[in-house]
């Protein structure tokens, strides 16, 4: 069942990746184009522990978590400059 369900999941993932990537591309204003960086990040991390699943290997778990830091730090950096026009005060 899992050998089923594994390629159907990183085919759909793989799409909204691309579909993301699409907005961040051709958004039309920049808080588009930072929702869509948000969502590609959360897509890679969606892959990466497909990856895991399917490679049974805790590697690419702990890489998940790291792209999540440094995308939720990234995404706080943006959105503060946005609001304020500088990061650090």
């Amino acid at each position: 069942m899992l050998s089923i369900a594994l390629p159907i999941a990183f085919g759909l993932v793989a799409a909204a990746a691309g579909m993301s990537l699409w907005r961040l591309i051709f958004g039309p204003s920049a808080p588009d184009r930072i929702l869509a960086l948000d969502t590609l990040y959360i897509n890679t991390i969606a892959l990466l522990v497909l990856l895991g699943v399917h490679l049974s290997s805790p590697l690419y778990f702990e890489a998940a978590l790291l792209i999540a830091l440094m995308g939720f730090v990234g995404t706080v950096a943006l959105a503060k400059y946005l609001l304020r026009g500088d990061i650090i005060e």
